[in-house]
């Protein structure tokens, strides 16, 4: 039988109207810092919750409380889905004598949040590219630390002109069961958050092991974030179901967007391009660079251009955009490493 499960009291009976204009009840994704929230980053459940606008950082969302095994004492013990962390200490049975309500330690934890987010469904006839957007390393303004964002490309295949190009706060990709890619049958929709995608890209620049690790109670992909994803390991704790028994063959970082990345053929391949470019030539104007970062996800049929990313502007106008192999700047040759590092230090999340 169908039954209640007490969440939270918003107030009594008849007390009170609902604002609606004042949040919506939509379909969002939402994450925290070091980590992503719901079903890890891949999840067929959509979360519906009350948000104030389109996108923010201060959502605060029900936990989501399920059985978890017991502890070693013979105490049950129970798993917040919501904001991964388990339940069930003398803490938490105290502060539901005094609350009345079942909350687990990180309820109040602030997420951010993006309502109605853009999906991505792969066709034929277009070339998706996906990238984690990062400060610039090197600008002729003074750069601000900032969260990674999610920067899209689409373009019809053949085509030079670009129908989508710009950054987004996360996004959703269509998934296709007959891919084969999970072992859930659950999953419909990936969703990139900024901390997975920022995570992926470093352990591809940095070489780190990468694999996904499937969780053998819930079937979930397991998601390795923060500290998790510096060191590749063995053992891994599933974030959907509270498991912390999740077994690797070997020691790696785990994400679910390796297996997506990986079902285009040509996202492993590189080329550094011949192209130089000198920004002593453009003195005067203001430029942006960047080490160009590998892709989330390249759906193109050719390689991807790995190199430095450079923007010159002349009275607010873009006079160059594109990849280059080499770039000069007051006489001497930049180094991509180096930049690579200016970038993650002034990323924040």
């Amino acid at each position: 039988m169908a039954k209640k499960i007490f969440l939270r009291k918003h107030c009594n009976e008849g007390e009170m109207e609902d604002e609606a204009e004042n949040h919506s009840a939509a379909t969002a994704i939402c994450w925290a810092p070091g980590r992503t929230i719901g079903n890890i980053a891949v999840s067929s459940e959509e979360v519906f919750g009350s948000f104030t606008n389109k996108s923010g950082g201060n959502a605060i969302l029900p936990c989501h409380i399920v059985p978890c095994g017991k502890f070693r004492n013979g105490a049950d013990r129970w798993y917040c889905k919501t904001h991964q962390i388990h339940w069930g200490t003398k803490a938490d049975l105290a502060a539901v004598s005094e609350s009345g309500e079942v909350t687990c330690s990180n309820h109040l934890m602030a997420m951010s949040y993006v309502v109605d987010p853009l999906v991505i469904d792969f066709s034929d006839f277009e070339e998706i590219g996906v990238w984690c957007s990062l400060p610039p390393a090197m600008s002729s303004k003074e750069t601000t630390p900032r969260p990674p964002k999610i920067h899209v490309h689409k373009r019809f295949t053949g085509q030079d002109k670009k129908k989508l190009d710009r950054d987004f706060d996360a996004i959703v990709c269509s998934y296709k069961q007959h891919l084969d890619l999970f072992e859930s049958n659950e999953i419909t929709q990936i969703q990139i958050t900024p901390p997975a995608a920022f995570e992926f890209v470093k352990s591809i620049e940095e070489g780190r092991e990468m694999g996904c690790i499937t969780c053998k109670k819930c079937g979930y992909p397991h998601l390795d974030l923060g500290s998790f994803a510096n060191t590749p390991h063995a053992k891994h704790f599933c974030g959907n179901c509270g498991n912390d028994s999740v077994w690797s063959k070997g020691k790696i970082v785990s994400t679910p967007l390796k297996p997506l990345h990986d079902q285009f053929h040509r996202s492993n391949e590189y080329i550094i391009p011949d192209r130089v470019l000198d920004l002593d030539d453009y003195k005067g104007l203001d430029f942006e660079l960047w080490s160009s970062t590998p892709a989330v996800l390249w759906t193109a049929d050719r390689p991807q251009e790995k190199g430095i990313h450079v923007h010159v502007y002349e009275k607010g106008r873009r006079v160059v955009d594109d990849t280059f192999g080499r770039v000069f700047h007051e006489g001497k040759e930049l180094d991509r490493k180096l930049l690579w590092k200016s970038m993650t230090e002034n990323t924040i999340y």
